[in-house]
């Protein structure tokens, strides 16, 4: 990487200067008045409004982010140990915050929470699996991605390989391709399998870098999945949405007197199975269904045998045009869910939508609540896992939300 301190020009309007001013680290296309000549996409440049310097940050006319802002420095050079300091930064953040065990399942960057916007590595024992979705950091990962095994390794970690899981359709608004595959470390042969595994909360799941959900496993729900065990022990579940299991693993393994964990996934099931097979757990069945079919079959049914259960649903909203659609979808499911468990019974529930605002989702509960005549009773409101840091000024990085309720019947 070259060093230096010559950087081209882009000029921004008042408004983005107050977007950038106010903590944000994104300059839209539409706040972008002028920019100086020959700047290359990717390139690292110098963001301005009028005479006031605002960041630096990679720049591509692809993208509707015009510049992804990448230090607020004036004297920064972005040269190699530039980026070796940010990736001993997120590295030792997550250290200093999580035990030992957590350390090797991990995310070990996320994005602009972690000043390397557009990309997300997370560490799965002895592999890391990335993900980037920025021209700027594609440009430098040849540069950058040894650094992580680099550090890593030369403070006692294990790790053997690097695979690139770059399919995400993001891409392309960046002017990326897609592809999968083994980063080539120098010196280092690429490991003969993609399959791995983890233990969480003192679970053994197997991790495929190569065909798992996004980087191979979802560890933002590490602490609430431990938070949602707690309180199955001699209850009968009903995990909902169970993708490979996680959450209805949890519970059993904290003593559920019996789990159903549901999901309308084949592959998603069969890979569940396994994983409670892994860890000698007798106390929960799987079962290949629609969820909304299930819960609407249990009402007609009058089923209330179930004391507790969770909601884990996908992304029920990926933009601000499907707002409303998301909002009846997450009602539906958590009214019914309200209404089928137990007088004195427990729900678990959550969105990861970004779009799907906290206030948007309380309101929601509220409103599921009045319809099932049922009172909440808040357990808990928890985040996303603490390796996945919230930027404050930045709502982007903000987007798991996750309540655990006692549902109290109105008619006790």
């Amino acid at each position: 990487m070259k060093q230096t301190r010559n950087l081209k020009k882009v000029y921004i309007t008042q408004k983005g200067k107050r977007f950038l001013a106010s903590g944000h680290v994104w300059v839209y296309e539409g706040e972008v008045k002028s920019i100086s000549e020959g700047i290359e996409n990717g390139e690292i440049v110098d963001v301005y409004a009028q005479n006031t310097y605002m960041g630096s940050g990679f720049y591509n006319d692809h993208s509707k982010i015009r510049v992804r802002i990448i230090s607020k420095n004036a004297n920064d050079i972005f040269d190699l140990s530039f980026f070796k300091r940010r990736v001993s930064y997120a590295i030792h953040y997550r250290k200093t915050l999580m035990s030992e065990e957590d350390f090797k399942c991990c995310r070990l960057t996320h994005g602009e929470a972690d000043q390397l916007p557009g990309l997300t590595i997370d560490r799965y024992n002895n592999l890391l699996s990335v993900e980037i979705t920025s021209l700027g950091i594609e440009k430098r990962m040849n540069e950058i991605l040894p650094l992580y095994y680099e550090i890593l390794n030369d403070s006692g970690e294990n790790i053997e390989g690097i695979y690139l899981r770059n399919e995400l359709t993001l891409r392309k608004k960046e002017g990326l391709e897609l592809y999968k595959g083994w980063f080539p470390l120098e010196g280092v042969p690429a490991p003969s399998n993609t399959t791995t595994e983890i233990i969480e909360n003192h679970i053994h799941y197997l991790v495929d870098v190569e065909n798992g959900q996004k980087t191979g496993f979802f560890l933002d729900q590490k602490y609430n999945r431990k938070a949602a065990g707690k309180i199955a022990k001699d209850k009968n579940v009903l995990d909902c949405f169970t993708h490979t299991g996680s959450f209805g693993l949890n519970a059993a393994y904290s003593g559920a007197k019996h789990v159903l964990s549901v999901d309308i996934s084949e592959s998603a099931i069969e890979m569940a199975r396994e994983n409670a097979k892994r860890n000698h757990l007798e106390n929960i069945d799987f079962k290949v269904c629609d969820v909304f079919e299930l819960l609407t079959e249990l009402s007609e049914k009058n089923d209330h045998s179930y004391d507790y259960i969770i909601l884990d649903p996908p992304a029920f909203t990926k933009s601000k045009d499907t707002i409303k659609d998301a909002y009846r979808g997450y009602k539906e499911i958590n009214l019914k869910a309200m209404q089928l468990v137990k007088d004195k019974g427990y729900l678990s529930t959550c969105s990861c939508s970004h779009f799907m605002s906290d206030a948007l989702f309380v309101e929601m509960l509220h409103d599921a609540a009045k319809d099932a005549h049922v009172t909440l009773r808040k357990i808990e409101a928890r985040q996303q896992a603490i390796d996945h840091p919230i930027l404050l000024n930045v709502p982007e990085t903000d987007y798991l939300k996750f309540y655990i309720f006692q549902i109290l019947k109105e008619s006790r």
